[in-house]
């Protein structure tokens, strides 16, 4: 995937297909969140990647869409029982399978990743992305990472570009660039949130 062309004026987050923004979370039904448009949303996030610029990321990004892949495949199989995530994962596993499941839990480490990496770097306005993804792979995904993989995230790491070359490629408005992406990110860490305690509780296990 090519990284989309911006609009004048725009940002590169007003090209997603779905935001995390605009992802339905049910706050009277244990914050219920809808398949489908949490699914657009996070394909819409590996843009991202194809941003930070390098064949490095080509791995991360591949890993986050496999994930939706597993979780859509699921959601094609059984749409009655899948509208929310929570419920495609508990109706999952009462077929004794978890292939969703498991997806879920390393995608929503993989949107972890991202979402701490860019919020660390938009509060820290002198550290470079490198620094910041470090950080943030290694108290996300590292944890839970082979040594086969480990090199193959550490590449990525290294070649992240500067900010000075990355932010501009986001949008020509910085102003608009930061105020878009902190509200994108919130929306994200809120969701992640919920994930990770969703897929702690015992009902999650397989």
């Amino acid at each position: 995937m090519s990284t989309p062309t911006i609009p004048p004026g725009g940002t590169l987050l007003q090209t997603f297909k779905k935001s995390f923004v605009d992802v339905p979370v049910d706050a009277n039904n244990d914050n219920a969140i809808s398949t489908t448009e949490f699914l657009d949303a996070a394909e819409s996030l590996t843009t991202m990647f194809d941003v930070l610029g390098s064949v490095a990321f080509s791995p991360v990004k591949s890993d986050m869409l496999g994930n939706v892949k597993k979780i859509r495949e699921r959601q094609l199989a059984a749409p009655a029982e899948s509208e929310t995530l929570q419920a495609l994962v508990i109706n999952e596993l009462k077929t004794k399978k978890h292939t969703a499941t498991e997806g879920l839990l390393w995608l929503t480490r993989g949107l972890e990743f991202t979402c701490i990496a860019l919020s660390q770097n938009l509060a820290q306005e002198s550290e470079e992305l490198s620094a910041s993804f470090r950080n943030a792979y290694g108290s996300t995904l590292k944890p839970h990472h082979g040594i086969l993989i480990k090199p193959v995230f550490s590449a990525a790491m290294s070649a992240c570009p500067y900010r000075k070359d990355f932010y501009p490629k986001l949008g020509d408005d910085q102003a608009k660039v930061a105020t878009e992406l902190r509200a994108y990110l919130a929306a994200l860490e809120k969701i992640v949130g919920i994930l990770k305690g969703f897929l702690d509780r015992k009902e999650a296990k397989w």
